[in-house]
This record gives structure tokens, C-alpha cells and sequence, in this order.
């Protein structure tokens, strides 16, 4: 039992897409509390989807459900042994997993080939809603490691 009571925070949705995911996006980019320049990152790129005649929102949303798990491993001991346990993933984390592993190929990508983040996050979203890139290599290592474990699964609890 919790010594304090835990009350969750709600991510207002962003002014201009009316949108949790686009909130928790500029969220998660956000470093040193500089909000504004994350917010700039994520609009110029949202900007730049909808100068190709494309729906940034619905292309967003497709990258995030291309690269969310339904399947991660979490270690449990038992015995002296250190299992990997295939979990279902709840709907926050699936989100909160697909954004982070998004970010993190974005992040990844070389200097010479793009001059912004926003570039960066750019084609990591696109490559996303198409099924490829890095993010997308990354839920299948994530559940191919689920899968392997499967005969674990009983140990969850």
C-alpha cells in the first residue's frame, strides 16, 4: 500500500491540433525547460507535412501506431534467476514508448544529411507512418524479445 496517494497529471492537448499526442510530443522533446523551442521543432515539422499536401495529424497517428508495442519484458526474479517476462503494454506506455523510441532514431540520425531536428523528426515521422525506419526496427527487436520469452508468460503477476 502507497504511503501517499498518487494522483495522476493531465496533459492538456496543444492550442493549435487539439491534440494529446502533438502535447506530449513537444513534451518529450522539451530539454532545460525550453519549451518554446521544442514547440518550434514540432510545428515547423507539422508545417512542413501539411506544405506536402498531407494530413500532419493523420500522418502523426499512423506513426505512432506503427511503432507502439503491444509486447514488452520486464525482468522478474524468482528463485535466484533473473526471467524476462512478456507483458501486455498499457495504452499511456504504448504511447509514451513510441514517442521516446521516435525521438530516439530522430536523434540518432547524422549531421551531414539534415541541418535541423525538426528534419531529423521529420523524415523519422514519415518513415514511421510507412512502416520503416529505426523506431519501427526497434518494437520489432522490443517484440521479437516478448516473443522469444514466451515461455515465461506464466510468471507475470
Amino acid at each position: 500500500m502507497p504511503r501517499r496517494s498518487y494522483k495522476k497529471s493531465v496533459t492538456k492537448s496543444d492550442p493549435i491540433f487539439n491534440s494529446i499526442e502533438v502535447a506530449k510530443l513537444i513534451n518529450y522533446i522539451t530539454k532545460d525547460g525550453k519549451k518554446s523551442v521544442a514547440k518550434n521543432i514540432v510545428y515547423s515539422m507539422m508545417d512542413r507535412l501539411q506544405k506536402e499536401n498531407q494530413d500532419p495529424m493523420k500522418i502523426l497517428t499512423q506513426a505512432i501506431h506503427n511503432v507502439a508495442p503491444n509486447y514488452e519484458v520486464k525482468p522478474r526474479r524468482l528463485g535466484g534467476a533473473s526471467y524476462l517476462v512478456p507483458i501486455e503494454v498499457r495504452r499511456e506506455r504504448r504511447l509514451f514508448l513510441a514517442l521516446n523510441w521516435i525521438i530516439q532514431a530522430a536523434t540518432a540520425k547524422s549531421n551531414k544529411e539534415f541541418h535541423t531536428f525538426a528534419e531529423k523528426l521529420y523524415t523519422e515521422i514519415v518513415d514511421a507512418s510507412k512502416n520503416q525506419g529505426q523506431a519501427v526496427v526497434k518494437k520489432a527487436q522490443t517484440e521479437k524479445l516478448a516473443e522469444s520469452n514466451k515461455a515465461f508468460s506464466h510468471l507475470k503477476w
